[in-house]
């Protein structure tokens, strides 16, 4: 069995609107507070407060006169904002993640449902302290048979709703294919293949710049606090998602194509949060969503029965010839093709590393061969810098 979330917008009546938001209200102001209580508690007295007792003091504030208001929206929101509370800072104290931060009312905001708080009747869904089941747009079918474990509700800065469902399904691999390729991410070109094939980068985010830029500076102008302001915020949030919708869609339809025509993947793991402290290439990386990119090819390999193979990030991918072995000592970005300076060979830049990482990859799937060659020295303690690839 395999957990995957189906996620639908909805258009609420103005009635579940209302409770919606107060929900998602109540839900912040705990998370809010549960937050702050952690973090005097630390500072001030070095304490460590867990879930359990931010419980305690969800149940203690509930029966202050001033907050009386959050006995009227269902309890397991408010829990569950506490539960991923202690998942920030479980992942903050592994280093997987910053300090958590507080949350902003003009950033939209979720709910958690969990089993004990919605009903699955009839293909409909039933919130608690809801009457009417939401106004699902159906864009797909749920598989028959099964039904949601949780329901989480969201309200984008840009106004939209939309609702998850998190289902337990069996998912068939994909037939066997003969099918390998190796995978070099760049900018210019988002992707090349060991197959000779390039991708073009969409680059979502230049062909919004202009109107984003519009917006925002007509957001500059509004005074703050005034009715204008909030619409004009309402615009730029709607081209932010423009800019996300795009970018989503495109890698979605690029990764599930390329799960579906090779049984093994081979591509580099490379270190997009360092790379990107690079001024000069920093928008550029980000806008390709590399990051994004490998992490549903991993789970979309793990779902459909594929191999995905990470070689290491300093292998000289690009640097080494893919006809005869041998390390050109640089190869600045602006080099595109090259010529070999011991057998001649000539060599497209991307499709070269993309060859060379299939072979890598396959090395490391078939016996777990190291791939970093004995030119290339391991780097020193402390650096954390990595020349980025286009």
């Amino acid at each position: 069995m395999t957990q995957k979330a189906f996620k639908y917008r909805f258009y609420p009546t103005p009635e579940q609107e209302t409770l919606l938001r107060k929900t998602m209200g109540c839900a912040r102001l705990i998370y809010n507070r549960a937050l702050a209580a952690r973090t005097e508690a630390w500072y001030e007295r070095q304490e460590r407060v867990g879930y359990a007792e931010t419980s305690t003091m969800l149940t203690d504030w509930k029966k202050q006169e001033d907050l009386q208001f959050l006995s009227e929206v269902s309890c397991v929101p408010l829990q569950q904002g506490l539960r991923h509370l202690q998942t920030a800072f479980t992942n903050f104290f592994a280093g997987r993640a910053k300090y958590p931060n507080f949350k902003k009312k003009h950033h939209g905001g979720n709910a958690e449902f969990t089993k004990s708080a919605f009903k699955w009747k009839d293909g409909q869904v039933f919130l608690a302290k809801i009457a009417e089941p939401l106004a699902i747009r159906w864009s797909r079918q749920i598989p028959e048979g099964a039904e949601p474990s949780t329901i989480t509700v969201k309200l984008s800065p840009a106004g939209r709703w939309s609702v998850s469902m998190l289902v337990d399904i069996v998912i068939e691999a994909l037939p066997e294919s003969p099918n390998q390729v190796g995978l070099d991410l760049g900018i210019t070109s988002l992707i090349a293949l060991s197959n000779g094939e390039k991708v073009a980068n969409p680059k979502a985010f230049k062909a919004k710049r202009r109107k984003l830029r519009k917006a925002q500076k007509a957001l500059s102008r509004k005074q703050k606090g005034s009715n204008n302001r909030h619409k004009a915020r309402r615009k730029v949030a709607k081209v932010y998602a423009e800019i996300s919708d795009a970018r989503s869609d495109f890698i979605h339809k690029l990764t599930t194509r390329l799960v579906r025509e090779n049984q093994t993947i081979a591509v580099e793991d490379l270190a997009v949060k360092n790379m990107i402290k690079n001024r000069k290439l920093a928008l550029s990386i980000s806008d390709a969503s590399w990051g994004e990119l490998i992490r549903q090819l991993e789970y979309k390999c793990d779902w459909y029965g594929r191999t995905l193979v990470k070689i290491d990030r300093w292998f000289p991918s690009s640097k080494r010839c893919g006809h005869c072995g041998h390390i050109v000592d640089k190869l600045p970005l602006n080099i595109r093709e090259w010529d070999c300076p011991k057998c001649g060979t000539h060599h497209d830049r991307d499709l070269n590393a993309a060859n060379n990482i299939l072979a890598a990859g396959l090395a490391v799937n078939v016996c777990g061969a190291t791939v970093r060659p004995e030119q290339s020295k391991s780097v020193k303690a402390g650096a954390t810098k990595q020349k980025p690839k286009s």
